[in-house]
């Protein structure tokens, strides 16, 4: 069992003015309240189903915390997949196993059809 980190921060979508922003998700919500816990996130901030993947959106200085208590860090895009991949099998995967059947089972853009 495992908790992961992404680099969102990285991207627009990650910024909101000063604050860079980061998805925390796991395994299991167990482990993932868990480590919010451990970092001192609320669990008010918890972003559940079925409106959201299970997740924590958290600032760079949990990010750390989180990663310095065994958090792995992972690519924004491995985050996305591997939550495509729990919708699927309800479970995340690993995170390169889980870019590559992203990669292979994402469904193609219709064409555009002039009206």
């Amino acid at each position: 069992m495992t908790v992961y980190v992404d680099d969102m921060y990285r991207y627009p979508v990650g910024q909101y003015g000063r604050m860079k922003m980061s998805h925390l998700i796991a395994d299991t919500d167990e482990e993932l309240h868990a480590m919010a816990r451990a970092i001192g996130v609320a669990r008010r901030w918890w972003q559940a189903p079925p409106r959201h993947d299970s997740h924590y959106d958290i600032c760079m200085s949990m990010r750390d915390k989180a990663v310095s208590l065994g958090a792995v860090a992972i690519t924004l895009r491995q985050c996305s997949a591997m939550n495509m991949l729990r919708r699927v099998t309800g479970a995340l995967g690993a995170p390169h196993d889980a870019e590559e059947w992203a990669t292979t089972n994402r469904r193609p853009k219709p064409e555009h059809v002039p009206p």
